[in-house]
């Protein structure tokens, strides 16, 4: 087991993340929102209230900015780039991650779409909350799929500061430690290979 500072505060970290799942699950009880079968369930009161605090897609667009709705092609163009990212990445990590032995990077642990749910948004609400939800959960995957082909082929950390480095970072090799490199990067391909 690792127990250097870096190791020791990587564990905090984790520690301190279950902390906020935790009360992100408590916050969610005292707002009445539940889980059936796998989806969002709420009280019958509350899904009421709810509705009666959407707004009405022709009053929310009448009231939207209009230089907002002149960039909304802008915004809804990335889809383009993006469809494209997530087919490549999805092809690169079919092919070549079992060839490497590496697990593959499960789609559904990352891809979350449940703000449809909330009946307080309106149909143009919900659209952009579902390419906001596909844009940040592509991302958060293709960031995983990189992460894991790093600590694969290159596991060093750099020798600047590097501003949201992915969890993996940490583990990885110091920057110019030449003579534990190739130990260290072996470890981490077992490592790699571990995981489910």
């Amino acid at each position: 087991m690792d127990h250097t500072p870096i190791a020791e505060l990587t564990k905090r970290i984790r520690d301190l993340e279950a902390e906020i799942d935790a009360e992100l699950a408590r916050q969610r009880a005292r707002l009445r929102i539940g889980m059936e079968n796998g989806r969002v369930a709420f009280e019958r009161e509350l899904l009421r209230r709810h509705r009666e605090l959407k707004t009405a897609l022709l009053t929310y667009l009448w009231n939207a900015n209009p230089l907002v709705i002149l960039t909304a092609p802008v915004i809804y163009a990335l889809i383009v780039p993006l469809f494209v990212l997530d087919l490549f990445v999805s092809v690169y990590q079919a092919i070549c991650f079992p060839v490497y032995g590496i697990p593959k990077v499960r789609r559904s642990d990352y891809f979350v779409f449940d703000r449809h749910h909330l009946a307080y948004l309106n149909a143009l609400e919900k659209l952009n909350c579902a390419y906001c939800s596909y844009a940040n959960c592509l991302i958060a995957y293709v960031r995983e799929i990189a992460a894991r082909t790093e600590q694969y082929w290159c596991p060093i950390k750099h020798a600047r500061r590097v501003i949201g480095s992915h969890p993996r970072y940490m583990s990885f090799d110091d920057y110019g430690n030449a003579e534990g490199y190739h130990a260290r990067a072996a470890q981490l391909r077992a490592a790699l290979a571990k995981e489910e």
